[in-house]
């Protein structure tokens, strides 16, 4: 082990000068000291940027270049920059994000619609249309599941019984963390409350599963407002990134497949927290995070390396602890009043066998192999491919914190958030499609660039359709198993690829787009800026990464176009 200090390099902006704002002389002057002061970052949410401070993304992505075409071009070189006092960056970006979910709405509404039964109206789920018109969602038939019907009590303390007089019967409970369960129990509970109204001609009539899915839509969306809104606060110099994630393939197809834009709302705001500096609020919204799903958990490793490797171990552990008081004093009550209930999501994690979109079960059947516990009968844990899976994951969790404790410049935070998530991910004996919607606001911060990013969006959510015919089954003219799980693997690689391209950056920093200055990280918070105190042997480097490693980013110029 050894201490190092990193180069103190200040930022060098492109030679362009600032535009006056003919609306305050006032203005004009702060913003032209603000461009000729030297700094390594501006704190997160601080006074307006100048326009040299703002990064076009026609300047520097060719993606953006060629979609700007057919409204002018780039960016001009004399181009006036935050000028507008309605439609700013967030507005549009915002914008976006909500025609996009719209448009969401749209992709899974004909698994809304109804028919007549003789006995009232129905959903039409027949000759599995949720399959053949690529709509499925899981909140349909969770409002029919036995914890959220009008006559159960609680959610953590109603039970019901699956495949009763089978020899698969299963007592069940809630599958959910404990605030994602509490928010379908409230949104049943507002559905009960419509339909009530609607016998009364208060309100529109139509089925309870339908309302149930619309209400819980209108809040998944606002989750996913808020995290859009939370990447535009932290992508500051690079605003435009966000635009990926609001126009994100991925959030069309799977916004409302499941109640993950909960947490991706969570833990987005959180390190927004962590970048603003304010510890314990980050550390409070990572525990509400996990429990709502638990992958905000994993946020918190970066968090400790990164605060030992700069000497700030106390904020590290600080938020540690406010996560997990956070998480314990939600989960606290549903575990004393009803632990078999607050069981169940960790029995049924613990009992389910590799998922089909698994690397596992892709091994398996390309193979033949019979799995690490070869077959398995109904409820029997996995005990080996549990095993596992936990150790491949803390190895490559090993891997990441080595990466970070040991790169030439410390890496940024978000460039670890996502290869741990990532790792989880591949590692992991189930990726539910919904679950690609957790990389989404870490790629943005971690590796913007364009063309990478929406190819592998574009691919991610593509897989849905071959999942789809898959589960229709090939006796309903659906896929073979082997075409969905080759889409799979081609997901997969690409998620090992950004991962590789991340691990480049953080190896040659001078690659980075984000970075302003070596010892810049705009999303650190108390990091950004310091310099190292505990650092592990740097690896040996082939010459030609070697090389590369030390450069400084700067800001692009601007093209010379009108």
């Amino acid at each position: 082990m050894r201490t190092v200090s990193e180069p103190d390099q200040p930022e060098q902006p492109p030679n362009e000068r600032p535009t006056a704002d003919s609306g305050s002389q006032r203005r004009t002057r702060a913003e032209t000291a603000e461009n000729r002061r030297p700094r390594e970052s501006a704190p997160v949410d601080s006074y307006s940027l100048g326009p040299a401070q703002r990064v076009a993304p026609t300047w520097t992505e060719p993606l953006a270049a060629e979609l700007s075409k057919p409204f002018g071009g780039r960016l001009g070189r004399h181009a006036q920059i935050g000028r507008q006092w309605f439609w700013t960056p967030l507005r549009v970006i915002l914008l976006l994000a909500v025609l996009l979910l719209a448009a969401g709405w749209l992709f899974k509404a004909p698994c809304t619609q109804t028919y007549e039964t003789g006995q009232g109206q129905s959903i039409d789920w027949r000759q599995h249309r949720q399959y053949t018109a690529l709509c499925y969602t899981d909140l349909i038939p969770r409002y029919e599941a036995g914890d959220l019907a009008s006559d159960g009590a609680f959610p953590y303390e109603t039970s019901w019984v699956e495949n009763q007089g089978t020899s698969q019967e299963q007592v069940r409970y809630m599958e959910y963390p404990v605030l994602t369960g509490l928010f379908q129990w409230v949104n049943a509970k507002a559905t009960d409350g419509w339909t009530s109204l609607a016998q009364y001609g208060l309100l529109p009539t139509s089925v309870s599963g339908v309302v149930y899915f619309d209400i819980s839509a209108f809040w998944l969306s606002c989750a996913w407002l808020v995290t859009v809104w939370a990447l535009t606060r932290l992508c500051r110099f690079r605003i435009w990134d966000a635009a990926l994630a609001a126009t994100s393939p991925l959030v069309l197809v799977h916004a409302f497949t499941n109640f993950d834009t909960l947490a991706t709302a969570l833990a987005t705001t959180g390190l927004l927290a962590w970048a603003r500096r304010r510890v314990g609020l980050a550390g409070v919204l990572l525990g509400l995070g996990a429990a709502t799903k638990l992958y905000p958990l994993l946020l918190l490793g970066p968090v400790l390396v990164l605060s030992l490797r700069a000497g700030r171990i106390r904020e590290g552990l600080r938020c540690l602890v406010a996560a997990l008081g956070s998480w314990l004093v939600v989960n606290l009550p549903i575990m004393v009043l009803f632990p078999r209930g607050w069981l169940e999501f960790f029995r049924l994690n613990n009992t389910r066998p590799a998922d089909p979109d698994s690397l596992y079960n892709a091994l398996m059947h390309y193979t033949g192999w019979a799995g690490f516990d070869g077959p398995l009968s109904h409820g029997e844990v996995p005990a080996v491919l549990n095993a596992v899976s936990f150790a491949l994951l803390l190895i490559g969790c090993a891997l990441i914190a080595w990466l970070g404790l040991s790169a030439p410049v410390r890496p940024r935070l978000a460039q670890l958030c996502f290869l741990v998530v990532a790792v989880f991910l591949l590692t992991n004996k189930v990726w539910s499609p919904q679950y690609s919607l957790w990389l989404i606001p870490l790629a943005v911060l971690a590796i913007p660039r364009w063309r990478l990013l929406v190819t592998w969006m574009l691919v991610d959510a593509a897989v849905w359709a071959p999942r789809m015919y898959y589960f229709l089954g090939t006796s309903n003219k659906g896929l073979p198993e082997g075409w969905f799980l080759g889409a799979v693997l081609v997901r997969d690689a690409m998620v090992v690829l950004i991962c590789a391209f991340i691990v480049s950056e953080i190896l040659r920093p001078g690659k980075d787009k984000v970075r302003r200055t070596l010892t810049a990280d705009p999303h650190g918070g108390f990091l950004d800026g310091t310099r190292d105190r505990f650092v592990l042997p740097t690896p040996s480097l082939p010459d030609k990464l070697r090389a590369g490693r030390a450069s400084s980013p700067v800001l692009p110029r601007p093209p010379r176009t009108s």
